[in-house]
């Protein structure tokens, strides 16, 4: 008999957002039973995805154009387990009443996301892929910027612009050559949409470009003129990236 952990979950992301989807995609990447089968941009390429390939687990906006998250569900005949994505903590009840396995808002934080992986599936286990991810996966997530929302509106920043970024509260300071940008998100959240090879966190509240580190000391990092600290946990996988 196979072991019922070693079963692959298969997965579909619907969300309108491409920031989003990245930040879901990322994170199921790092757990080995998850399988990332398909992601659709709206509910109704979601529907004819599903005709022709069942999936075992939806990750599904609610606040969608066209057709809303909700109304997608409502509509599916045998429908796989649900979990709710959202920015809108108003849209709570609704995912519930539809028995949605768990109701994640945005942005979703890595340990929030696995947490409603094990109450999806209490009797697997929910291992972490902590390799890094290959530099195929990279390109084929990534054309060279991310979108963050900033003013009201979906930015698209470069990344070979962004020097580093810090988590201030509830919110992000993205600073680039020209100017920084100020987001409310996770730490985390942002991370999951960034290459391992071109970016790494140094600390609780930073994350910096390798390629724009001018020097480092087991304390600090200098970019430009502005001196970052390392964290102590974070110390020795920063020095793996120097060697």
């Amino acid at each position: 008999m196979p072991d019922s952990n070693q079963i692959t979950i298969k997965c579909l992301i619907v969300d309108d957002e491409p920031m989003a989807r990245d930040v879901i995609r990322r994170y199921i990447e790092k757990v080995p039973i998850l399988k990332l089968e398909g992601e659709c941009g709206n509910a109704i390429d979601a529907l004819l995805f599903l005709q022709s390939q069942p999936v075992d687990l939806i990750f599904l906006d609610i606040r969608m154009p066209q057709l809303s998250g909700t109304e997608f569900a409502k509509a599916l005949r045998s429908a796989p387990k649900i979990i709710f994505t959202t920015a809108y903590k108003e849209y709570a009840m609704d995912g519930f009443d539809l028995d949605a396995v768990d109701y994640l808002l945005k942005p979703v934080a890595f340990d929030r996301f696995l947490k409603a992986i094990t109450k999806a599936y209490p009797h697997k286990s929910v291992e972490l892929n902590d390799s890094p991810l290959p530099v195929e996966s990279d390109k084929k997530n990534h054309s060279g910027f991310i979108y963050l929302k900033a003013d009201r509106k979906m930015v698209k920043v470069m990344l070979d612009d962004i020097l580093y970024i810090e988590s201030a509260r509830d919110y992000l300071k993205v600073f680039t050559h020209n100017n920084s940008i100020i987001t409310r998100q996770t730490l985390s959240s942002v991370e999951a949409m960034l290459s391992d090879n071109e970016f790494i966190r140094i600390h609780r509240s930073y994350i910096v470009s390798i390629k724009k580190i001018d020097s480092f000391t087991h304390e600090t990092v200098e970019i430009g003129k502005k001196e970052l600290p390392i964290g102590k946990y974070y110390l020795n996988s920063f020095l793996k990236y120097q060697k």
